[in-house]
């Protein structure tokens, strides 16, 4: 991936891209017990008070999907339903493997997955044999019921399962250790009977031998974390359940039967239990998790609170500097969204602007936080209403996802700030009608959508040049954008808006830009592909302008990676101008123009973060006239309905 984006890219872009993705600090855990404290509008059954287990990041107050969360039953405690997660994973695996009473069945890695597999195969009514080099964790599985293995001793494992199966080769093998070996799974396949089953849960090496599985006939499955409806977009963030009918054991109700096993006794944690810390403690935690000292089962506990009353309980704003003095003339400048692109090219952009930096907020303040350390602003928080009320911010800059555009620009407007707004300004006509009928109003505020190529240097050339042109031009757009996933958010019509919408809006901008005239007619084409999603994200838009000229922008997700991602070509009185990358515009036949290249790409992110200031300095008119930002706006949400 590298190489194809030097070469497509440039060296300097692809240095700077990776050292930003491995900046980025991630949320810790999936292992979580707590108090429902709000429900959102698909409750999933849950009500306020309820204690659930769920697979929510480490934190006081997390967000979590009802169908990644289960009740906690009265007789199991809190501590043992921190472990309702691990356990679903345990039994994911042996569902997997279909092992049936009586039948003998080998768990390698006996960590807190390998552990709790033997209980639950224990209760199953099999026999299990356990192997691991820890002599503790071996003591615990015979403790379980489990005959064990030591691995530490020399002992043979082959052998031992195969006078553990009374010769006749283990029915299953469930593999949950973390290993770059392959050994282990060559030793499951030894172990096995002929046509015996072997699921992988762990992590190992997965060299298979053809010889191993082919004599025997043996099944190798792996398994993918806690259930049916893991990583399904529509299960885990739309809440919609497999119906029991038809997929009987699903994340959630592998959640149940786990807190069911504990319940009654059969599924015992409180022994997997090495270490307990306080929250505040947690970097001690981390340690011993990377050290070496023995442990199993790590709980983080948090402060006891009292009874959460409304949503401002939930907000939270930390000081990272003192307040800095405002400099005369410097906008203060506060980030609504921290996610990748604030933190790797807006934010580096304003500030190089001379923004004063405020308040940067997000939804779970791990990203918040880490921006406001590194680019320094004065706090991070979670609570948007108090960046809008702050009467100090001059204007806020608004990347959060594409959905809460709209309802976060009318609210900045209504506060009398300016806004900048990473596009798409908004999703739907009706949310466009809104925005512009504000902004007519509050015409002394700026209103900008990052289309930010125009600010390109390339681009700024390419309209100069342009500009002594007096005919109509022709101009093609190529977009090599590359895949997206159909589950991804940004394909869902009512999150992401789509690509015509939420990234096609960028090109329309661009050629609206170098025409230099406003569009009065459309057409667009889709790419048939037996009505699939490629009809979306494959599509020719022709655009026809008010002075004759005309534009064609070609956006294709079909292409190959190493072809430069866009290209611009200009036809007009007898001459052209190529725009590759924006790295290297090449004239043919204009007098005293031949060509521009630059060390690196520059797609005008940080001119037009200028712009935006210069114009809160100045009260001068908007650098993107708010006719062209709703011009633009509108022809993309047309153009995306009528794909559709």
């Amino acid at each position: 991936m590298v190489i194809d984006k030097v070469q497509a890219d440039g060296l300097m872009s692809t240095i700077e891209s990776v050292r930003k993705k491995l900046d980025q600090p991630l949320s810790l855990g999936y292992c979580n017990v707590g108090t429902v404290v709000e429900v959102g509008a698909s409750s999933g059954g849950f009500a306020l008070g309820d204690r659930v287990a769920s697979n929510g990041k480490h934190a006081e107050i997390v967000a979590v999907p009802a169908n990644l969360s289960a009740e906690v039953p009265d007789s199991v405690s809190d501590e043992a339903a921190a472990f309702t997660v691990v356990g679903a994973i345990a039994l994911q695996g042996i569902r997997l493997a279909q092992p049936t009473l009586g039948e003998s069945v080998v768990v390698t890695g006996l960590g807190l997955v390998g552990l709790m597999a033997v209980q639950l195969l224990r209760a199953h009514g099999c026999r299990v044999l356990g192997i691991d080099l820890d002599r503790r964790k071996l003591n615990l599985a015979r403790e379980f019921g489990a005959e064990t293995v030591d691995l530490s001793a020399g002992d043979d494992p082959v052998s031992a399962a195969a006078v553990f199966s009374r010769g006749k080769g283990v029915d299953a093998v469930i593999l949950t250790a973390a290993t770059k070996s392959s050994d282990p799974v060559h030793q499951a396949a030894q172990m096995c009977r002929k046509r015996g089953r072997i699921v992988l849960v762990g992590v190992t090496g997965l060299e298979l031998s053809r010889a191993d599985f082919y004599e025997k006939e043996l099944t190798f499955q792996v398994s993918c974390s806690y259930g049916p409806g893991r990583y399904d977009s529509n299960y885990e963030e739309k809440g919609q359940d497999y119906p029991v009918g038809f997929v009987r054991w699903t994340a959630q109700r592998n959640f149940e039967a786990v807190l069911d096993m504990m319940a009654d006794g059969r599924l015992d944690v409180m022994p997997l239990i090495s270490h307990r810390f306080d929250i505040s403690d947690a970097p001690a935690a981390y340690e011993v998790v990377a050290g070496s000292e023995p442990s199993l089962g790590i709980l983080l506990s948090y402060p006891q609170s009292s009874e959460i009353a409304d949503r401002t309980a939930f907000m939270r704003t930390v000081s990272i500097k003192a307040a800095s003095a405002k400099t005369s003339g410097q906008p203060v400048v506060s980030f609504i969204g921290s996610g990748n692109y604030a933190t790797g090219i807006l934010i580096p952009a304003f500030k190089a602007a001379g923004a004063s930096l405020k308040s940067t907020a997000s939804l779970d303040g791990v990203s918040g936080l880490h921006a406001g350390r590194k680019y320094g602003f004065d706090e991070t928080t979670t609570d948007v209403d108090a960046i809008l009320a702050d009467p100090e911010n001059d204007a806020v800059v608004i990347t959060t996802r594409h959905d809460t555009h709209a309802p976060f620009v009318l609210q900045a407007l209504d506060a009398d700030k300016h806004i900048f707004v990473e596009k798409p300004l908004c999703l739907t006509m009706d949310e466009l009608a809104e925005i512009e009928e504000l902004a007519a109003v509050k015409r002394d505020r700026c209103l900008m959508v990052g289309f930010n190529r125009r600010f390109a240097p390339t681009v700024v050339k390419t309209k100069a040049l342009l500009d002594s042109v007096a005919e109509p031009i022709f101009c093609q757009m190529t977009v090599n954008a590359g895949a997206v996933p159909n589950d991804h958010w940004t394909q869902d019509p009512a999150v992401g808006g789509g690509r015509i919408v939420g990234e096609v809006c960028h090109f329309i901008d661009l050629l609206r830009f170098v025409a230099g005239a406003p569009v009065v007619s459309f057409d667009i084409s889709g790419l048939d592909r037996s009505g699939g999603p490629e009809r979306v994200d494959n599509a020719a838009l022709t655009l026809r302008f008010e002075n004759g000229s005309l534009g064609v922008i070609t956006y294709l997700a079909n292409g190959h990676r190493r072809y430069p991602k866009e290209r611009l070509e200009v036809f007009c009185a007898g001459r052209v101008l190529v725009l590759d990358n924006f790295r290297r515009l090449s004239g043919f036949g204009w007098p005293g123009f031949r060509g521009m290249r630059l060390w690196r790409q520059n797609k005008g992110q940080r001119a037009c973060a200028q712009a935006f200031l210069n114009t809160i300095r100045s009260g001068g008119l908007p650098p993107i006239p708010l006719d062209e930002v709703i011009e633009v706006s509108r022809l993309s949400i047309e153009a995306a309905e009528r794909l559709r």
